[in-house]
């Protein structure tokens, strides 16, 4: 057979080397709907844990929020399950199309189209609007779905270093002689919570005649005074080409994303995108109750208020006890171990604490830099943030790590 004992032990072997390096990443099992307290089964076949979530990207607890359910349930009884479709052929209702107008007037756009999640409108995006005379200049830390996306380009793949406003004008320079000069940026960078310097960018862009590109997917609903995002936060709201975003974090954390930007744009990606052409359309259900996320959020900025508190409650919490993390501004705060083994430990000991919050390491960040990333969410109490703070000060204490430098941490467990 094809699949032999022999290919099947090198499998095995690598596995184990995962394993015994102590990065082997286990899943937990969430046994009731996402939400600031969560009942966790793990290890698996375990008794159900309530543990406090420190690590959804649900920022403005919407996630199991009862209209946006009630919506859902409406969406399904009128329009169905599935479409069975992609949207060219016979996938498009009209709760799509209101979804996109709704997208559009919230991101202060000219035009947008739904794809079955931001990774795949990353994925289309670059090859349906880019050719071989262009050429894509990326901030070095972008979403790894872009990097993706940007393989699938003919276009020049070049980069700057992240933040760098000095090198990314040296890259516009180097490439004047390209028919489109594409920026490429994250709005909030996921791993690290920092922002991109947007307005900068955008100097920098009319300078040089080059266009932006956006992945809002870590600001959309919550940065920015209304929740518009990194252009509003950095009043450049307007001046983006293209944005793509997600509706699987803040803007309800089901499922689906997005083109948004100049209207030729998103006529090319509704022609010539892959995934928008070839997979089926966002289900009714996901695309109902990402209406009513949008109506919420229209409404009042109350839930994006809550959590940017949260947020500054839990960083001044964390930099008191001694723990070394990530500046910011944003509800995503790493907290710095650079340890791989290490923060699967420090996770595992939150978790016997009652918190519920995972280790990350190379490669879903470099070498060196492993952390545990705590998020925020509007659904979150002072309570929960308490007891949090509670729990990361008594396993820090018992690693020894409080009130370290970061050459102390790694002295002590390496990197």
């Amino acid at each position: 057979m094809s699949f032999s004992t022999e290919t099947r032990n090198i499998f095995k072997t690598q596995l184990e080397e995962i394993r015994n390096g102590g990065i082997f990443k286990e899943e937990r099992i969430i046994c009731a709907p996402q939400d600031s307290d969560i009942e966790v089964e793990y290890p698996i076949g375990s008794e159900h844990k309530e543990v406090i979530n420190m690590c959804a990207n649900n920022y403005l607890g919407l996630s199991s929020h009862p209209e946006v359910i009630a919506a859902a349930h409406k969406g399904l009884d009128s329009r169905g399950y599935g479409m069975s479709s992609v949207r060219f052929i016979c996938g498009t209702q009209d709760i799509h199309k209101e979804l996109e107008c709704k997208l559009t007037t919230f991101l202060g756009t000219e035009d947008t189209i739904l794809f079955p999640s931001c990774m795949d409108a990353n994925a289309g995006v670059f090859e349906a609007v880019l050719n071989e005379q262009d050429v894509m200049i990326a901030d070095r830390l972008v979403h790894a779905s872009i990097v993706d996306g940007m393989r699938l380009a003919k276009a020049q793949n070049d980069t700057y270093k992240h933040s760098d406003m000095n090198h990314l004008e040296q890259k516009l320079q180097l490439h004047q002689d390209k028919r489109i000069r594409l920026i490429v940026t994250d709005g909030s960078f996921s791993m690290d919570g920092d922002l991109a310097k947007l307005d900068k960018i955008v100097e920098l862009a009319e300078k040089y005649n080059a266009m932006v590109f956006l992945d809002d997917s870590h600001a959309s609903g919550f940065i920015g005074k209304t929740g518009r995002g990194t252009q509003e936060h950095c009043n450049v709201v307007g001046k983006i080409d293209i944005i793509t975003t997600t509706l699987g974090k803040a803007l309800g954390g089901a499922s689906g994303g997005c083109v948004s930007g100049r209207s030729e744009i998103v006529e090319m990606c509704r022609q010539k995108a892959r995934p928008y052409l070839f997979s089926n359309t966002v289900a009714p259900v996901v695309v109902a109750g990402a209406i009513a996320v949008l109506d919420i959020i229209s409404k009042t900025t109350e839930r994006r208020d809550k959590l940017e508190r949260n947020t500054e409650f839990w960083r001044k919490g964390l930099t008191e006890a001694g723990l070394i993390i990530k500046e910011g501004e944003t509800p995503i705060v790493p907290v710095m171990l650079f340890n791989a083994k290490l923060s699967q430990d420090f996770a595992r000991d939150l978790y016997g604490e009652g918190i519920y919050a995972v280790g990350f390491f190379f490669p879903v960040v470099p070498k060196g830099q492993a952390r545990i990333r705590t998020q925020l969410s509007a659904a979150h109490d002072i309570a929960h943030l308490e007891k949090a703070l509670a729990a990361f000060k008594k396993v820090g204490e018992k690693y020894g790590i409080l009130h370290k430098t970061k050459q102390e941490v790694i002295d002590m467990y390496g990197m």
